[in-house]
């Protein structure tokens, strides 16, 4: 008894996923023509075959906004994202791609309004979904995530007030119904928004009625992804034998032996060439292993079949020559067409001519590459087909994501095209380099070594990266050093770049950030006070993170702390030279050294009645004055300006009024005062 494989209808990409991937395809394809950076917030989609052929294409998944270059392009996936995430992004001048769904903008749209009218939004879904997030990100009102009638009478306890409800897209429909007619049992004001896609819901449909008619069940989609689970969940309620897979490699096809009637379902995220692949893979296994009954009829129409059928692009056909001349071969391709093989196709010897090597009625195999020469012949080409055993290794690099070597002979728009053997690929501007490159030309005739990022055969197609073999390179070497670095290792590095909060320091291929309270004992408005940009210091290293890659470095470490050591350079009544850093009303702030401040007390700047400091000293003013008294316990230091300074005259003191005398006293008292960290 034959096998029965049937495909529910619809299936595959839903109307959103198919919409992110394609906006994905032309962005990527206009990164590389004007080489800026794109980034995709996030998986994409939830299937690893897919975001894997983007990423190999160019694009890089973040996972939070602040990840991305300022002024780079990012794509919002079709599941959407908080209000939150769009305002960091004009922060850093990105230029947003919004592929939400429009079914999950809906959802936004009733969640900001809801917010407005001050209504708690709950939504019936999977609370770590990032569609969820996104929605619950768009509200300040969110009241929470339910899934089951349990975690709707514990929400109804806990959150007051008018409710609105909605629905994750991808949720079953029963779940929601279940969840939204306890609320309303429980509840006066709550208002229902059935935001299940229709697209889901139809494959769910489908889906349940074809595990229904089956024997057995295949469920294709990404364990990652919440449909496909939900739709298998929905197909193992009605069928007892369900296998939920990603690949035709973990079908366990014994389990069909006795099984029939098959039924195929894929989720919204499943592509369309895996499904085909798992159709195709049971197809074939079934054919070999089953028993099938060939009649005369049965034969004589697959013939007929057979001679209906064209051939398509890229194909390997094999035919009878039935007329050879100088310029062309024809050939008998067993189809309502003849195949076409023109000289320019053919590798010839010196000398050599087409009627030289071929006679009427040999064998001819060739691979199609026009499916109409415009005269209605099939143009064929023997020489592609000589390149297929190149291809060959193309593809296998491509599989094993090994590295090969291509020569770059061609610039062309948008980046170069580079050669393996007798195969030609593309090279995308922003694939050339790890660094930004504005010229091709320095590239051509040399030879590179890359990485297969995508091939497409039956095109003739092949996409390298040079990138993608500098990136490998470089994390091998990152892994190599971050396993010989500790905390507490002092290592030499050279500043690389300045922001306001610090400096980034390379140790020897990994960027570490040198905080500015880090730099130095003493206080900085800005690392390049103390540092410059190329400079080679010694840091020490603080902490280490290797799952966020971050290491944090310290360069006032190699110093001691002034205070610990300030009884071997400094002693009461010690004449020094320092910096005025700080001003105040009773008094100025002197640096001795970097974390080392001392307080000259105003009645301490000179000899005469100081009415306004500032008239006497400014920021930055290089003073000589006397230590007083250090007190360690405090860590306070007392100085005098007027003690370096010569007496005022005899006379002159004299003649000072009285009163003016009294309130030099008086002003003493705010030494004590001073606040400890200014002191």
């Amino acid at each position: 008894m034959k096998h029965t494989i049937t495909l529910a209808d619809p299936t595959g990409f839903c109307f959103g996923v198919k919409r992110a991937v394609d906006t994905a395809y032309k962005e990527i394809e206009r990164a590389n023509r004007d080489g800026k950076a794109l980034y995709c917030l996030g998986q994409l989609i939830h299937n690893k075959s897919v975001t894997d052929e983007l990423e190999g294409l160019g694009m890089r998944t973040i996972s939070a906004p602040e990840e991305a270059e300022d002024g780079a392009r990012v794509l919002i996936r079709a599941h959407g994202e908080p209000d939150s995430t769009y305002s960091v992004l004009r922060e850093k001048n990105v230029e947003i791609i919004d592929a939400t769904c429009p079914f999950v903008t809906r959802i936004h749209e009733i969640a900001r309004r809801s917010g407005a009218e001050g209504r708690g939004l709950v939504v019936v879904g999977d609370a770590k979904h990032p569609e969820v997030k996104g929605i619950l990100g768009c509200t300040d009102h969110a009241a929470g995530v339910i899934y089951s009638a349990e975690e709707a009478a514990a929400l109804s306890e806990r959150v007051s007030g008018p409710l609105t409800v909605v629905a994750q897209t991808t949720i079953p429909s029963e779940k929601f119904l279940l969840c939204t007619e306890f609320l309303k049992t429980q509840r006066d004001d709550v208002r229902v928004f059935d935001t299940i896609c229709s697209a889901t819901k139809e494959r769910q449909d489908a889906a349940k009625q074809l595990a229904e008619r089956s024997d057995a069940m295949v469920v294709i989609g990404d364990p990652n992804s919440s449909n496909s689970k939900k739709l298998a969940e929905i197909c193992k309620k009605v069928c007892k034998n369900v296998q939920f897979i990603d690949n035709p490699k973990e079908l366990s096809l014994q389990e069909f032996s006795n099984n029939y009637i098959i039924g195929v379902a894929a989720g919204a995220s499943a592509p369309e060439r895996i499904i085909k692949e798992v159709i195709a893979y049971m197809s074939d296994l079934f054919t070999n292993t089953q028993e099938t009954e060939v009649n005369e009829m049965a034969a004589y129409m697959d013939e007929i079949e057979k001679s209906l059928k064209l051939p398509g692009r890229g194909e390997v056909v094999t035919g009878t020559a039935v007329q050879v001349t100088k310029d062309y071969v024809v050939v008998n391709l067993g189809c309502k067409k003849d195949g076409m093989l023109p000289v320019e196709e053919i590798t010839l010897e010196e000398g050599q001519t087409l009627t030289d090597m071929f006679k009427e009625g040999d064998e001819v195999q060739a691979k199609v590459i026009k499916t109409d020469d415009g005269d209605g012949n099939i143009l064929l080409s023997k020489k592609r087909l000589q390149s297929g055993e190149n291809w060959e290794e193309i593809n296998a690099a491509y599989e094993n994501k090994e590295v090969i070597n291509v020569t770059l002979v061609k610039e062309v728009k948008g980046g170069v095209i580079a050669t393996c053997k007798e195969v030609s690929g593309f090279i995308p501007m922003s694939q050339l380099s790890d660094h930004y490159v504005e010229n091709a030309a320095e590239f051509i005739g040399k030879t590179l070594p890359v990485k297969v990022t995508r091939v497409d055969q039956k095109r003739n197609k092949a996409v390298f990266s040079h990138k993608a073999f500098l990136t490998e390179e470089k994390h091998k070497k990152i892994a190599e050093i971050w396993e010989t670095l500790n905390v507490g290792d002092v290592v030499e590095g050279k500043v690389m770049r300045f922001t306001d909060y610090g400096a980034f320091v390379d140790i020897g291929g990994i960027d570490g950030l040198l905080h500015i309270s880090e730099i130095s004992w003493g206080k900085l408005k800005h690392p390049q006070e103390a540092l410059e940009i190329g400079q080679v210091v010694n840091v020490k290293i603080l902490s280490m993170n290797p799952e966020k890659g971050k290491i944090s470095l310290g360069l006032k470490q190699n110093n001691p702390e002034p205070w610990s050591v300030i009884d071997e350079q400094y002693q009461e009544g010690q004449v020094i030279t320092g910096k005025v850093v700080q001003i105040k009303e009773y008094g100025a702030f002197v640096e001795l050294a970097p974390g080392l401040d001392g307080l000259v007390h105003i009645s301490e700047v000179a000899h005469k009645r100081v009415g306004n400091i500032n008239e006497e000293l400014k920021i930055g003013q290089e003073v000589q004055a006397k230590i007083l008294e250090i007190d360690k316990e405090r860590k306070r230091i007392s100085l005098s300006i007027k003690a370096c300074l010569e007496a005022a005259p005899a006379e002159e003191a004299a003649e000072a009024p009285a009163e003016e005398a009294a309130p030099a006293a008086a002003e003493e008292a705010p030494a004590a005062e001073a606040p400890a960290e200014e002191a």
